[in-house]
Order: structure tokens, then sequence, then C-alpha cells
């Protein structure tokens, strides 16, 4: 092969290695492609309101409502996970590994926890007999080094 031929392997995204691990059935558009891609580079567990301003800067056209439906359509599709706090707008995370959310009362500010150790719910509380623990959600509540600084 002459080196104008020679081809270099692209690195997968983690959309595809996604996609590819939950199989075709998932039906990607640019607009989902970039909704993902705007989660998959954030840590702040952003709104629908904070995606849109991002995903604005690439689609110009992209209204709430679409990006709403993608935001639904990759958390059926188990490419994202909604993160719920109280009677707050709904955040999303692109981290799919076991794991809680930390949110700071003071600024508002949502982080991933990651367990210190292995960590099996269905061992650490004491859940009804038989019980199969599916998923996790807990978010722990204070204040985060920044604001207890001040």
């Amino acid at each position: 092969m002459s080196p104008s031929t020679t081809r270099t392997p692209t690195k997968a995204s983690g959309l595809d290695c996604r996609l590819a691990v939950l199989g075709s059935d998932v039906r990607l558009t640019p607009h989902r492609r970039e909704v993902f891609d705007v989660l998959a580079s954030s840590t702040d567990h952003p709104t629908a309101y904070d995606i849109l301003d991002r995903v604005k800067s690439r689609s110009p056209h992209i209204s709430l409502a679409t990006v709403y439906n993608c935001l639904e359509h990759l958390t059926t599709a188990g490419l994202i996970k909604q993160v719920q706090l109280e009677r707050g707008q709904s955040r999303y995370c692109a981290n799919l590994h076991e794991h809680v959310h930390f949110h700071c009362e003071t600024c508002g500010k949502v982080s991933d926890a990651h367990p210190a150790a292995d960590f099996d719910p269905s061992k650490f509380w004491n859940l009804p007999a038989g019980t199969k623990v599916s998923r996790l959600d807990v978010a722990i509540h204070g204040t985060c080094s920044g604001c207890a600084a001040r």
C-alpha cells in the first residue's frame, strides 16, 4: 500500500462503543449525537436548558423540544442517565459506571462520587429478602469544598 492509500485506524467514540454493546436498535440522529457529545464532555450534570445552550453553537436551529426528545431517547436506550435531585430540574449524566451524586446545597453543583471499594447495595442496605437491585439512584447532599472554604 502506498502512503497515500494507507488508512489510519479511527478510534471509536464512547457513544459508538455503547451502541456496539446495545445493538443496532438504537437510531442515532445528528441531534442525538450532538446532545450525547455535549454530555460526554460534561462533568457538571447539565439540565436540558444547559444542553440546549451548548448544542446551539453547533446546531443553531435546534429547539428545546428536540433536546428533550433526544434526552428521552438516549435515556430510554440506556446511553445516558437522568439525575433527579428532589424537586429541581432533571440533570443528565453520561457516566454509566456505578456511582452516586454529590449535590452542594450552597452553589448547586452536582458531581460524581464513586465507591472507594467494591460495593454491593443489596449487602449494604437491609432490603427485603429476595430483592434484586437493578440500579442505584442515591444523592448525597452537603457543602462542596469551595463553598465550605468561604
